[in-house]
């Protein structure tokens, strides 16, 4: 609060010569200041406070951060909670349908929101792994990336033996009498398998991502 100002100018009668009549000190001079005095402790208000006690005070401007009194009007104006829990650059997760970007400023605010991760998982940023270096990518500094189906090339195929019938028949073929197999002819195995891709989603739901720009 401001400091007070005395009403009566009570150093600069001491000034003045004892012959000045100026000098003297009235009834009027102490009703003066005691008048100021009293008007300026109406205008302040109570230290211990109490349930019906008023207090108000001027709301600062969105965004200011100084040692200023907050009202509530401050702290309950949409920009100033938006700024603290979603400054530029955060993520907001929600359920809700928004149309745009003005859509969801009306709705928490900000400034400017843009639609984020359409498709895709949030992974935390491991400086230490090529697939999950790079903020804001989807496929790492190394450029792989992730995908919802893959097929298995043969590297991939766990390793692994089939058993077959051998034919029966001597085509091209003789059998000595420890009964191996020799001779210029081939044989297959049966085949099995789709050759399709494998589903690599896991368990999920989804939900809308926007992400602050301004």
């Amino acid at each position: 609060m401001s400091q007070y100002s005395i009403a009566v100018s009570w150093s600069g009668k001491d000034a003045l010569a004892d012959s000045d009549t100026n000098k003297i000190i009235s009834g009027g001079d102490f009703n003066t200041e005691f008048s100021a005095v009293q008007t300026a402790v109406n205008s302040k208000a109570d230290l211990n406070g109490s349930a019906s006690e008023s207090f108000s005070a001027t709301t600062a401007a969105a965004g200011t951060n100084t040692t200023q009194v907050a009202t509530t009007a401050f702290v309950l104006n949409p920009k100033n909670i938006t700024d603290a829990v979603y400054p530029v650059g955060a993520i907001f997760t929600t359920v809700t349908a928004y149309a745009n970007s003005a859509a969801v400023v009306t709705a928490i605010g900000g400034t400017t929101w843009v639609a984020f991760g359409a498709g895709k998982v949030l992974v935390g940023l491991d400086a230490a792994d090529t697939d999950f270096d790079t903020s804001g990518s989807s496929t790492g500094s190394a450029g792989s990336g992730g995908s919802k189906t893959h097929t298995l090339t043969v590297a991939e195929m766990p390793a692994h033996t089939h058993s077959y019938t051998h034919p029966t028949t001597t085509d091209n073929f003789s059998i000595d009498d420890t009964t191996r197999i020799t001779g210029t002819g081939a044989a297959t195995t049966g085949s099995t398998g789709g050759d399709g891709a494998h589903n690599n989603v896991q368990p999920y739901i989804t939900v809308y991502f926007w992400k602050r720009t301004a």
